[in-house]
């Protein structure tokens, strides 16, 4: 298991309804993440700074086919059809990244 987190940026103007829409997220959507091998899925909102952090967990062996299957699926390509208008991505992302990916785990306790 690989514990994961990524970040950017939510256009203020949009908080409310990404907190509204997110309330309800389609079962479509949340049956592909957790068929793509993700676990524990949560997205943190800093207000004020509009800033989103997203951490989870991977329990399988190829994170990538994962996210290109997951990135393939017609419901989850709608939603981020919706989400996406709304995010703003850092400059600094790498190539080919939507959410920055945050690469190093400084500390974790259980």
């Amino acid at each position: 298991m690989r514990r994961m987190g990524s970040c950017l940026g939510l256009k203020a103007e949009t908080i409310a309804e990404y907190k509204r829409i997110h309330a309800y997220i389609w079962p479509g959507v949340l049956a592909r993440i957790t068929d793509r091998n993700i676990r524990n899925y949560a997205i943190f909102l800093k207000e004020h700074e509009n800033l989103l952090f997203v951490h989870f967990e991977y329990h399988g062996t190829d994170f990538e086919a994962d996210s290109a299957k997951m990135a393939a699926d017609p419901a989850t390509r709608e939603w981020w059809k919706i989400c996406g208008p709304m995010q703003v991505p850092f400059e600094t992302r790498k190539k080919g990244e939507w959410w920055a990916s945050t690469q190093q785990e400084v500390f974790h306790t259980v």
